[in-house]
């Protein structure tokens, strides 16, 4: 999870149906005829070709009709949550998709920030078929090794001392809230009554679960499930002013903040901003949460987004490339 590989060429298999030996997947970058190929396990698969020929007229219309059929039967069959872009994907190479019609599209969303290392990476195949081979689910009812080693690299390449696992960005935000209480319920004395409430800022998103839906900014996504987590109250980003103030008021239990903001539309904070807030915070007693689900894990350049800004939280919310691909989160 610390440390990422990435191929300057990136190629298909001449017959990506064919079932592949996942044992073994050593590589070897060699150039045939000028162009770059890989081996893997003796068997040459050449770069994808950026044209997709079709052999006959009816070809394309019998392709568009099963794309047609998969949006059909998505239709009647799974909840419409989403608006789809009507495309059919059906498989992936590096950084390159193919639908059912045969076309290759170069992919920039990543899964939405998860595949960092790009689609069938051999080295992520070779440590996921081994796991997978040797034990998977446990449940924390169980020690695992694999599950204390990651937390330990965690720990040694951040601010954190400990870490906690779950399965989505969602439900690392919704650990963070709960964390966040006990807190303050726990360090509160005197008989006074723990701070609760909750700074988040516009254009932010933390998530579609309760709590971190309350945190969330644009109203479109809250309106259906009203009410919410009460106690948020949204500043414009980057106004360290309004933020220094409301949380001089001793009301305010954390406040959560994207470094880089991703669905908001790559908005940076400033150094500035980020250091009043960590100030503020440190002097009221509230708690500072980043929230680098989707700004972590080396997309800025830097493992964490924060350490760009030389500021750190309290605690910081990580998922989508952590796994590469597989559903895991940190808090």
């Amino acid at each position: 999870m610390s440390t990422s590989h990435i191929c300057l060429s990136l190629s298909v298999s001449q017959s990506p149906y064919k079932l592949r030996k996942f044992s073994n997947l050593e590589r070897e970058n060699t150039l045939v005829g000028g162009r770059p190929v890989i081996q893997i396990n003796s068997r040459r698969v050449v770069s994808a070709c950026l044209n997709v020929d079709v052999d006959t007229a009816n070809a394309g219309k019998i392709v568009l009709e099963k794309t047609k059929a998969v949006i059909e039967m998505e239709g009647r069959f799974l909840v419409g949550t989403y608006a789809r872009v009507p495309v059919v994907l059906e498989r992936g190479e590096g950084c390159k998709l193919y639908d059912v019609e045969g076309r290759e599209y170069l992919d920039l969303s990543a899964g939405i920030a998860v595949n960092a290392l790009g689609h069938g990476d051999a080295d992520w195949l070779k440590a996921v078929v081994e796991q997978a081979g040797t034990l998977t689910h446990t449940s924390n009812i169980f020690y695992s090794i694999p599950q204390v080693e990651l937390a330990k690299r965690l720990v040694a390449c951040s601010f954190a001392d400990r870490v906690f696992f779950a399965n989505s960005g969602t439900e690392a935000n919704e650990a963070a809230i709960k964390f966040v209480r006990k807190y303050q319920r726990h360090t509160t004395t005197d008989g006074k009554v723990p701070a609760t409430e909750f700074i988040a800022f516009s254009n932010c998103f933390h998530g579609r679960t309760l709590g971190a839906l309350a945190l969330t900014s644009k109203e479109h996504y809250r309106a259906p499930f009203e009410p919410v987590m009460p106690g948020v109250t949204f500043l414009e980003y980057g106004n360290a002013q309004a933020a220094v103030e409301l949380i001089k008021q001793g009301k305010i239990a954390a406040v959560f903040v994207e470094p880089i903001q991703g669905e908001g539309g790559i908005y940076s904070a400033t150094k500035e901003f980020l250091e009043s807030l960590r100030n503020a915070c440190d002097e009221a007693g509230a708690l500072l949460v980043f929230d680098e689900v989707q700004c972590g894990l080396g997309r800025s350049g830097f493992l964490w987004a924060h350490e760009a800004y030389g500021v750190f939280p309290d605690m910081m919310t990580l998922a989508k490339p952590l796994a590469g691909g597989l559903p895991m989160e940190q808090s």
